[in-house]
């Protein structure tokens, strides 16, 4: 893998992350939850799904490639868990997806939040890395430090931390430590999955009361706050992306609303692209990519044009009208296209088929090479 190949991530066809969970994964799973196998025997069953999932993302033309998350349940709390001064814990309620019912698993702060250089993600990663050819790319996504803002995973914090800038500090720090040991293990390439930004949106486009909405700011401010704070001071050669989601279980979502009301925030972080869900009305349209992206930036925005949600299959015409219609607020050499989300991101997974998927990113792959013939 060279510096070159990792600077040109975001690629012009890629990929958010999850993937849908094989029937043998998801048998062993099963059998691992109900004590029919142990520990060892699942992982070889991921080890081999896993190689099998990768070598047809390299077939199907994506550049960067992950590992589906498949050692994961949850796209977010598998990894929230494991930082030290951090427990999974059942709220006994479901996340309020529109129409669907979540299992109720959450985390919550029984400590000081600091690094785990035994965070098994690590693990999972040099397994990637030990299967991947030369000239190909891994994706290592993780959620953002944000999500430890929400759904009172951040409630207890006040008893471990004088100040809240306390707690930022070291949220930022062991997320600093996190990506940093990534990087040393080999990995080039870093997504911060968030759907906090969502989350803002929603709330303050919807919140009426003006204390309300201070509140929405203050903690849009925040963000900015930690994630650059985690992200300084980090080797040139590391990529790192956003990804913006609006909530991904079984084909339905959380949030609604354009990205106008947090883009000054975005525009704010020091990342090198975003991908942003673009793949319906509920987004918003292009606009606040003017101020999202900033003239002479060498940022990306990946359109999240195709749907990871539903089977039917986007038109390529249509694609390509969005893809210019997007290039009158970001020129198109800063532009790529992915799907609007994972097909996974929990390991349920969303209404399609995995024919379906390979379909969906077959199809990102070709449109991004007659829009930019690279």
């Amino acid at each position: 893998m060279t510096v070159t190949l990792a600077k040109k991530a975001p690629f012009r066809s890629d990929q958010v992350g999850s993937l849908l969970r094989p029937a043998e994964l998801k048998k062993a799973r099963e059998q691992f939850d109900a004590g029919e196998i142990d520990k060892a025997a699942l992982t070889q069953v991921e080890d081999e799904e896993i190689k099998k999932i990768v070598e047809k993302q390299i077939k199907s033309g994506l550049k960067a490639v992950t590992d589906g998350e498949f050692r994961r349940s949850w796209w977010h709390l598998d990894f929230l868990a494991e930082l030290n001064g951090v427990e999974s814990y059942s709220q006994n309620e479901s996340y309020k997806f529109k129409g669907a019912k979540t299992r109720d698993t959450n985390v919550r702060f029984i400590d000081r939040v600091s690094y785990n250089p035994d965070h098994s993600f690590f693990d999972a990663f040099k397994f990637m890395q030990s299967i991947v050819p030369e000239g190909i790319l891994v994706k290592q996504t993780i959620p953002s430090p944000t999500l430890y803002f929400r759904d009172h995973r951040s409630d207890q914090a006040v008893n471990f931390y004088p100040t809240r800038e306390d707690f930022l500090d070291d949220l930022a720090a062991a997320y600093h430590k996190t990506i940093r040991h990534f990087y040393d293990l080999g990995c080039r390439y870093l997504q911060l999955d968030d759907t906090t930004w969502a989350f803002l949106i929603n709330q303050i486009i919807f919140t009426r009361s003006a204390e309300e909405k201070e509140k929405y700011e203050q903690l849009a401010k925040d963000s900015v706050t930690v994630i650059n704070k985690a992200l300084n001071d980090l080797p040139e050669d590391l990529t790192i992306t956003t990804h913006i989601c609006r909530g991904n279980f079984q084909s339905t979502f959380l949030f609604s609303g354009g990205y106008g009301p947090v883009a000054k925030y975005l525009a704010q972080l020091n990342l090198d692209g975003y991908f942003l869900e673009y793949d319906n009305e509920r987004s918003g349209d292009f606009a606040p990519l003017g101020e999202i992206f900033t003239e002479g930036s060498d940022k990306k925005v990946v359109l999240g044009l195709v749907t990871s949600k539903f089977p039917e299959l986007e038109s390529e015409d249509a694609l390509q009208k969005r893809i210019e219609e997007a290039a009158n607020y970001v020129p198109l050499k800063n532009l790529c296209l992915s799907t609007q989300c994972g097909f996974a991101s929990t390991e349920e997974g969303n209404k399609l088929t995995e024919a379906q998927q390979w379909a969906k990113l077959g199809l990102v792959v070709d449109v991004a090479k007659k829009v930019w013939e690279e």
